[in-house]
């Protein structure tokens, strides 16, 4: 049975690609499948049946490479926010200000309907 080994939904193209190069790199065998039209299915990078005992060592890789990833990803976070770039909420709303009043306006209407029941009106 086919191993999984990453799944691709939500993962940076870049990222994808580094992974399938890491795999090409050691010589690990694997294939891998779309999300579809819709995007219900499982995007992801599997293991071949027969290539099952390069799983560990797979694992291994990916790992090692998400938590490299991850510090620098934090180290460029840390950066950014020492020369003043990072980006704050009112950075986020001057550049998609409807985005963000339309998340206000849902979450009014959710919290409308949940506490309105409890609530007497008069």
């Amino acid at each position: 049975m086919p191993i999984l080994l990453f799944r691709l939904n939500g993962v940076p193209d870049d990222e994808a690609e580094e992974v399938r190069a890491l795999l090409d790199a050691h010589h690990i065998d694997f294939y891998e499948t779309q999300a579809g039209r819709w995007g219900i299915s499982v995007a992801a990078i599997w293991l071949r049946d027969e290539d099952a005992h390069h799983e560990e060592e797979a694992r291994r890789l990916i790992d090692d490479y998400q938590e490299q990833r991850s510090r620098q990803a934090r180290a460029d976070y840390a950066a950014r926010r020492e020369r003043g770039h990072g980006e704050t909420l009112v950075d986020r709303f001057l550049r998609d200000p409807l985005r963000l009043l339309a998340y206000a306006a849902i979450i009014l209407a959710i919290l409308y309907f949940t506490l309105a029941p409890f609530l007497h009106w008069r």
